[in-house]
């Protein structure tokens, strides 16, 4: 295999060429919903030709890291998130692991008001679903753009795993809606996610 061309740097969600024109090789996927093959994390660009004789002529764009590299989220991952902000329609997290991997670099995810749960979506509130600080299991939707993963809590075993109460203790899962402080007996509103089966 030779090299086309020297690198050029490309960030996670930038374009790397549409699926009938290149193959997508190390840390580039392909796009199911428009055929187009994005770059999934930051690092140098190699275009690479084929082999001679292998029948697929395409040819394979490939993304290394600049650094050591760490796991890397893409779509249909599941990842572990700290909440770091909380607004109206939104909230945005540090994605910290990508399944069992911890990230090395680090990747924003943000949760739409209309992915925090599967039902009566018109009704969530972020602020009783979520506050800052609360760890999050979620599952990524799409690069959302160059900068945030758009992120998922509707399933059931998806949503907060762990959160601190106000008097700074670990809540107790009660409920699908809501966590019990140890500490202070206090109830607080969360999107909570089941665990085990």
């Amino acid at each position: 295999m030779r090299e086309q061309k020297g690198p050029s740097l490309v960030t996670p969600g930038e374009v790397l060429g549409r699926a009938s024109d290149v193959k997508a090789g190390r840390g580039a996927y392909v796009a199911p919903h428009n055929s187009t093959v994005y770059s999934s994390l930051t690092g140098f660009l190699r275009t690479i030709s084929p082999p001679a004789d292998s029948p697929d002529q395409r040819p394979i764009v490939e993304v290394t890291g600049h650094k050591a590299q760490g796991a890397v989220p893409v779509p249909g991952s599941v990842v572990i998130g700290q909440v770091t902000k909380v607004m109206a329609r939104m909230a945005s997290a540090d994605i910290m692991c990508v399944g069992p991997k911890s990230v090395r670099e680090k990747f924003t995810g943000i949760i739409w008001q209309q992915d925090v749960r599967a039902t009566e979506i018109e009704k969530v509130d972020m602020h009783l679903s979520f506050h800052p600080g609360d760890i999050v299991r979620a599952l990524v939707l799409s690069l959302g753009d160059a900068r945030a993963y758009y992120l998922s809590t509707a399933k059931n075993e998806l949503g907060v795993v762990s959160a601190e109460s106000t008097a700074g203790a670990t809540m107790v899962p009660i409920s699908w809606t809501e966590m019990h402080c140890p500490v202070t007996g206090q109830i607080e509103q969360r999107k909570v996610a089941k665990v085990g089966s």
